[in-house]
């Protein structure tokens, strides 16, 4: 997720970029450039690292002019660099495009435009944009995007100037969003609307394969085909803070419902369901790499390990491969046994947990090979590991992980199933199967979201409580620490995760009717041993809030609140019953009054010891 900001009008345009991309600095941090024409040329200046960083290179620098376009990067394609910073530019040096997005089949069409004697100066899947276009420009730079954006595969909102079209700016979008900014004076471009408030709240929002050719105080709209399209401004009255979340009240929020997006985008790509096949492009592990390991250490820290803990579930069960879970803080001062058969996988949301990296540089020194699980592109983890899979979650604002966790866990379940097909523990139609279920889990669990009232109104009625435990078995003992630890992050109530079978040895002394209990009752062959542990704590007056399956009526006789999720496999049940959790607590901290996105005492990335 990246930021765009554009303008064109009777002031100067750096100014107005520079703070529209502050305003951005949400949707991407390692780097961002600018572009801005004048007097028939176009001049970029852009930096790897903050805002700040571009800035510093400017003041050396004269970006006089009144059209331009800003980019805030957060690297999918490409290491953060200044190379890599956008905005990219043709061969000439008169295009220059800024992107949001993935562009699928960039690869193809970059051999092609390599061909055709195109040079390349990134590694970035944005840059063969510019290329594209100047391949179609003849006369006319609206025609040229078309006929460009017709080439490609994926997601984009873009912006262009090109020297020749000292007028305008062009912008379209297709699954990234993108919205035009209307004033007396000038017009403005900007992924998202925090960015416009300070200048206009007149805005028109571009819709999917649409063009807009946006000029100082006119321009026009229409689809991809060339069909125009008539729309209206809207007037927006969001204050600046509620904007920047799209509407939501917190980022957790709004995090928590883009998991359905993020599990897709992360799982794009990946697989093949008529092959019944698990690819990761970007890993440098082959198939031998695989079928060498005879071990498997998960290393993590918070809510990283506990997707870890799943893990140790999934690569046991599927690819029949001895595995562990180290909290990443201890493991780096042991002196672990490992050697060039053992696979160590760290996993990081940031990339630069400190700890994590420790771990990873004791791991390589005992001889073991590290795979790295990450969401920022280009981070210290993923430099340093041997290999690296990202998780496609965009940015995670809110400091209590959410989407960072699901895509993790669903990356996790592929590199379980990856293996198993290497080492030939699985059937084909036993990976066809999963896979299938994969593909269905982003709908289920919008499904799940549309119920999201029902959690509110049982977190209404238990927010004043002091303490809580969860409980849960097999592949749930992990979903219960982590829903747990969502609600002590957020709300500053105390709460345990525990296995089920454990209350007995202790936590079960602290059962009465203030304290609820909330059990992860799902189906499977642990089912009838959950109903017997919630047997245990309503025999002790206990209160039980149970998360089951739907068409699990026998569950309303033994549990006072239920909260349902969809009917499915035990693995996709377990992904999918993390949401309620993670509902229940941002509700429960709603009612208390707490500082939701920043808890306090914590931090979003730990990168110190």
């Amino acid at each position: 997720m990246c930021g765009i900001f554009g303008y064109i009008g009777e002031k100067e345009a750096l100014p107005y970029i520079l703070e529209g991309l502050k305003k951005l600095e949400y949707r991407g941090y390692d780097s961002s450039g600018v572009a801005v024409l004048k007097n028939g040329k176009v001049t970029c200046v852009k930096k790897e690292g903050k805002i700040k960083n571009l800035e510093k290179a400017l003041e050396k620098k004269d970006l006089s002019g009144k059209i331009g376009i800003g980019h805030t990067r957060w690297a999918t394609h490409g290491r953060p660099s200044d190379e890599n910073s956008h905005p990219h530019a043709d061969c000439k040096g008169e295009i220059f495009v800024v992107h949001n997005g993935i562009i699928e089949n960039y690869l193809m069409l970059r051999r092609a435009l390599a061909e055709k004697g195109h040079k390349f100066h990134s590694t970035t899947d944005t840059e063969v944009l510019a290329h594209l276009i100047e391949e179609h420009l003849k006369g006319n730079l609206e025609e040229a995007v078309r006929g460009a954006l017709r080439e490609v595969e994926g997601s984009y909102a873009i912006a262009v100037i090109c020297s020749k079209y000292p007028d305008q700016i062009v912008a379209a979008r297709k699954a990234s969003p993108l919205v035009i900014g209307i004033e007396e004076n000038g017009t403005f471009i900007s992924s998202d609307i925090p960015a416009l408030l300070k200048y206009t709240s007149k805005v028109i929002y571009l819709k999917d394969e649409e063009i807009a050719t946006v000029k100082r105080k006119k321009g026009h709209i229409c689809t991809l085909s060339g069909k125009p399209v008539k729309r209206k401004p809207v007037f927006i009255s969001w204050d600046p803070e509620s904007a920047e979340k799209g509407g939501y009240s917190h980022f957790m929020l709004k995090e928590i419902h883009e998991q359905p997006k993020a599990i897709r985008d992360t799982l794009k790509g990946r697989i093949r369901p008529d092959k019944a096949e698990i690819h990761f492009d970007e890993m440098k592990f082959s198939a031998d790499d695989f079928k060498k390991i005879n071990r498997v250490v998960f290393t993590a820290c918070g809510t990283s390990w506990h997707a870890g803990l799943v893990g140790e579930y999934l690569f046991e069960q599927i690819a029949k491969v001895m595995t562990e879970v180290e909290y990443a803080a201890e493991f780096r001062y042991r002196d672990p046994v490992m050697d060039d058969k053992t696979l160590v996988i760290a996993i990081s949301q940031s990339g630069e947990t400190a700890d994590t990296l420790a771990a990873i540089e004791e791991a390589k020194e005992k001889g073991a090979k590290v795979l790295s699980i990450c969401n920022v592109v280009g981070s210290s983890i993923a430099r340093e590991s041997d290999a690296v899979v990202y998780t496609y979650a965009g940015p995670e604002i809110g400091v209590a992980s959410t989407k960072a966790f699901t895509t993790q866990l669903t990356v996790i379940y592929l590199l379980a199933l990856l293996m198993g097909q290497v080492k030939g523990t699985i059937s084909k139609a036993d990976i066809k199967q999963r896979i299938s279920e994969l593909l269905e889990l982003p709908q289920k669990m919008e499904s799940l979201l549309e119920r999201e009232k029902d959690v509110e109104e049982i977190a209404s009625r238990y927010y004043e409580c002091s303490n809580a435990l969860y409980l849960g078995r097999g592949k749930g003992f992990p979903i219960a620490l982590e829903g747990a630890l969502k609600l002590k992050e957020v709300s500053y109530i105390h709460a345990e995760g525990y296995p089920a079978a454990e209350m007995k040895h202790g936590p079960i002394a602290l059962i009465d009717k203030n304290m609820p209990v909330v059990v992860l009752a799902l189906q499977g062959r642990r089912y009838e041993k959950i109903l017997g542990n919630i047997e245990e704590v309503k025999a002790r007056g206990g209160i039980v809030i149970a998360v089951a399956n739907e068409g699990d009526d026998d569950i309303w006789e033994k549990a006072d609140e239920v909260i349902f999720i969809p009917r499915t496999s035990e693995i996709i049940s377990t992904l999918l019953a993390i949401v309620p959790l993670q509902l229940f607590a941002y509700y429960i901290a709603v009612k208390r009054g707490c500082h939701i996105d920043q808890p306090r005492n914590l931090a979003k990335s730990v990168t110190v010891e």
